[in-house]
């Protein structure tokens, strides 16, 4: 777990960064320049100190038995298809049962990851990225096949209500657990407000990205059972770049709500989509307070996506 002096060593650096590269800009004219349509590396998962860039959280927080961890996987026979020494791997256990006194009035079934806020001596950091079409995350799914299907990606940006997040199902088209690149139309993501459709389905505010995560949501189809998804990175990309025709699912339903609603509540926005509460960035989890609140699970648009296999 990182000290005291870690962080602020992290929050001079990050401040300090954003200054220089600010100061670069402004030097180098950069507002004049055509901007560019080049992909944008947001996020790695390739080193211990990527991963402690990430918040984690499950229903056990809040009384489920669900088990979740972010850990870097070194395993060659899982990165040499990428080429990289590294990645992430988000795994543990799916459970729908609650500790002993709590039936009936929470579910289980959920767990999930975001990056930290970053502060800074100007302002939190955020990613801008509104030249860019498609948001493209390099995955591995594994784990019990039945918990594949169950993947969510969440990104909220740092717009005026910090509990609206902008949701999309991820599809998987490999079930051996090879790596694949999924491409996500920043214009597929539906805006939702504490866990519920927004009403009014505004345009995502891409000029500022706060966070990105990725949640599994079982306990909305009654999924159990252990799970297993490698990251290795989140890229922000266009057209050009999308190595598969993007397709769409014309024959299903756009949207599809499930009424999961708990009534253990707390106090801020799901920073992995799901629910109303927001967890402590200190550990794998951490602590919830009182809230005024209930949630629904999301099951997000099934529209157009892509994918290339490694």
């Amino acid at each position: 777990m990182p000290t005291m002096k870690s962080r602020w060593v992290t929050y001079l650096e990050r401040s300090s960064r954003l200054l220089r590269d600010g100061t670069t800009k402004i030097v180098r004219m950069e507002g004049a320049d055509t901007p560019s349509r080049a992909p944008i590396t947001l996020y790695r998962f390739n080193t211990q100190q990527d991963i402690a860039e990430y918040a984690m959280g499950c229903d056990s927080d809040m009384g489920g038995t669900s088990t979740a961890h972010l850990d870097l996987d070194t395993d060659p026979a899982h990165n040499e298809p990428v080429g990289k020494p590294a990645t992430a791997k988000f795994w543990g256990e799916m459970r729908l049962g609650v500790r002993p006194g709590l039936e009936g009035r929470i579910r289980g079934g959920y767990a999930g990851f975001r990056n930290k806020h970053r502060p800074t001596l100007f302002g939190e950091l955020t990613d801008d990225v509104s030249q860019h079409s498609y948001l493209a995350l390099r995955l591995r799914a594994a784990g019990h096949p039945r918990t594949r299907n169950s993947y969510f990606v969440n990104i909220q940006t740092d717009g005026p209500i910090s509990t609206d997040l902008w949701q999309h199902r991820l599809y998987f088209s490999r079930n051996d657990g090879g790596w694949e690149d999924v491409f996500i139309p920043f214009d597929a993501f539906v805006l939702t407000n504490a866990g519920e459709i927004a009403p009014d389905q505004l345009t995502m505010l891409r000029e500022r990205i706060r966070t990105i995560g990725i949640s599994l949501l079982g306990g909305n189809s009654g999924v159990e059972g252990p799970y297993e998804l490698g990251i290795d990175e989140i890229r922000a990309v266009n057209d050009e770049d999308v190595t598969v025709p993007p397709s769409t699912c014309d024959s299903v339903p756009r949207l599809c709500v499930s009424e999961w609603k708990i009534d253990w509540l707390a106090d801020s926005a799901c920073v992995f989509g799901c629910c109303s509460f927001e967890f402590a960035e200190g550990g794998a989890g951490g602590d919830a307070g009182a809230g005024t609140g209930g949630w629904r699970a999301v099951i997000g648009p099934e529209r157009t996506f892509a994918h290339t296999s490694y």
